[in-house]
């Protein structure tokens, strides 16, 4: 039986507008204008100022950085991901809802409480910092902190796509692959993974988004040392409090570029699936 949708409410055609005005309005007003000023203050010196900045050694360590930080923390969150994902959706278990719970507590703590949680737990004054200082190994104002944060503020990404959508897709398949003589990994990789693909892709490329625009505990654990620590969002207030605004509008449009990009590729491979859950 198909039963089909109004797509067309009976609401006032006034109301409609107002409704599409106001949401239009909202959008230009705290999305597209602010990323206009951005592109409009890099390139107000002209186009050889814009591309200047990325000759700058700081800009370029701080690129460097943030896509080392991005290529230990995105993968690792990605494994986590799938597990957890697999663990909550395929199997009931004590402290299954205290997992969920602490998977999101990211999304509700700040960052800048995170990174001061890490600072407290890992830095000089406390017990931990004290006995790494004397094997020599340095966490807090170095790079491992910065990979450390980042992943913290970013491991549900992977997880929350995945886990509705294994719910959803229940557990027929994988127990028929079992009856049929496959092990685990067979299992996984020619049954759960193919079907958890998209989603997985999804959420790689919000955490990734995430770990790349991440200012808050990497500013905590960083100690803003210049050519050290300083990943992009750092760099971009570092040119900022030095009035070079040009420079930091440039690295700030990468960051939005980067953004944007992601954002398109996730709207490509949406659509994507809807056309071929279309076609059949």
């Amino acid at each position: 039986m198909n039963v089909k949708t109004n797509r067309h409410p009976n609401d006032p055609l006034f109301i409609r507008l107002l409704l599409i005005s106001l949401g239009v309005f909202f959008v230009f007003l705290f999305v597209a204008l602010p990323l206009l000023v951005v592109f409009m203050e890099a390139f107000r010196d002209g186009i050889w100022a814009y591309l200047s900045i990325f000759k700058n050694e700081s800009a370029l360590y701080s690129i460097r950085l943030t896509l080392l930080v991005c290529v230990i923390a995105v993968p690792c969150n990605m494994v986590f991901g799938i597990m957890a994902s697999w663990a909550i959706a395929k199997f009931d278990f004590r402290g299954k809802k205290l997992l969920i719970t602490c998977i999101d507590i990211p999304f509700s703590v700040s960052p800048v409480i995170s990174g001061l949680v890490y600072v407290l737990l890992l830095g000089a004054n406390s017990k931990i910092g004290h006995l790494l200082e004397q094997h020599n190994i340095q966490i807090i104002f170095a790079t491992p902190a910065l990979v450390l944060v980042t992943m913290f503020v970013t491991f549900p990404f992977v997880a929350r796509e995945l886990i509705p959508l294994m719910e959803d897709q229940g557990n027929q398949e994988e127990e028929a692959a079992i009856m049929l003589g496959a092990n685990g990994w067979q299992t996984f990789w020619h049954i759960t993974l193919p079907n958890i693909r998209w989603g997985l892709f999804y959420g790689v490329l919000l955490c990734n988004a995430r770990a790349m625009g991440e200012f808050g505990a990497v500013s905590v654990v960083s100690g803003h040392i210049q050519n050290v620590t300083s990943t992009i969002p750092l760099q971009v207030e570092m040119f900022y409090n030095d009035y070079n605004t040009v420079a930091a509008f440039s690295l700030a449009s990468l960051l939005t570029i980067l953004a944007l990009l992601t954002l398109m590729i996730k709207l490509a491979m949406e659509r994507r699936e809807e056309s071929k859950s279309m076609r059949v």
